[in-house]
């Protein structure tokens, strides 16, 4: 009898061990399927969870954002200004645009923006003068006071950025510049638009969106907030066209920059980051597809210096 007793509590254990041992296993097992679920993605050259990668890049740009302007024109001997004067022409905008400039902190294309516009706007009222010779004084001086009271023609630009210090160092440009009107400045996630649908004639992001952990999310956030017939604009590094080029371009990105990042803002991460991004960032094409697949229509890309830089161009039609 005590020999059967012994046997049961044996057996009453082992289940017990067993039950434990399995309990663990699926324990286990659910750990990892919790990982898969959260997927991982690049940072640079390093694979880091989904969840810490918007974390980890605000914290590149809020280290970098009081020398973000002068790294830009060591990084690029100025050459960024050019990129974006060229965007701004791509868009042509008219007295009235409404433009939401995404990642745009520092204000470098709000203000491009706003100067485009305001020259547009007094181009237009030049012409209609020469058109009217028969005009007084009292009636050219009338024209140019109205002017003056609406020197943008009701445009406005909203700069969004996910970072407070990058939006904190544009709105004390703006100040410096003389920039008062016509803008402001919204913190939010390009993945998740603080904006109504159909609010805005332009959406441009200027080298940003590769920072971005889900590039498709952002890019059905840019369509959803955009009015049918609205234009989105996206100036990014892309992919170099020339073998020879490619090759200087890798030695300089690899060796010079960092070293620029550590001199200049006292981080060598930061813009070690930034270059290996770069690479990571989708070809044109591939890009192009991106765009498309999140409902623009009339998607192409015009490849600047070589193809360092490109600006993509897409509709909601």
């Amino acid at each position: 009898m005590a020999a059967s007793i012994g046997a049961a509590r044996s057996r009453a254990l082992f289940r017990r061990s067993c039950g434990k041992r399995l309990s663990a296993a699926w324990g286990l097992l659910g750990g990892a399927r919790g990982l898969a679920a959260q997927g991982e993605t690049h940072l640079g050259f390093q694979t880091v969870p989904e969840a810490e990668k918007e974390q980890r890049v605000y914290q590149v740009f809020e280290s970098v954002a009081k020398k973000y302007d002068i790294m830009n024109d060591s990084m690029s001997f100025g050459i960024h200004r050019l990129w974006k004067d060229i965007l701004l022409h791509q868009m042509n905008p008219y007295p009235g645009t409404q433009l939401l400039d995404v990642a745009g902190g520092t204000g470098d294309i709000a203000f491009r923006f706003i100067n485009y516009v305001r020259s547009q706007r007094e181009y237009r009222l030049r012409q209609k003068l020469k058109s009217h010779q028969n005009l007084s004084w009292q009636e050219i001086s009338k024209s140019y006071q109205e002017e003056a009271l609406k020197p943008l023609g009701g445009s406005q630009v909203v700069i969004c950025d996910i970072n407070k210090e990058m939006v904190k160092v544009g709105k004390q440009k703006a100040q410096h510049l003389g920039y008062t009107e016509g803008l402001s400045w919204v913190v939010g996630n390009a993945e998740e638009l603080p904006f109504d649908d159909d609010k805005f004639d332009v959406y441009t992001i200027a080298f940003g969106i590769r920072n971005v952990t889900h590039i498709d999310q952002a890019l059905q956030e840019a369509y959803r907030v955009l009015q049918p017939g609205g234009r989105f604009l996206c100036l990014e590094f892309s992919q170099v066209n020339n073998p020879l080029i490619s090759r200087l371009y890798d030695l300089y990105s690899f060796q010079v920059i960092p070293v620029l990042g550590e001199i200049i803002a006292g981080d060598w991460k930061s813009y070690q980051y930034l270059v290996e991004s770069i690479r990571q960032f989708p070809t044109q094409e591939e890009f192009k597809a991106m765009i498309e697949d999140a409902g623009f229509l009339k998607v192409e890309y015009r490849n600047l210096t070589a193809g360092i830089v490109a600006i993509h161009s897409g509709f909601k039609l």
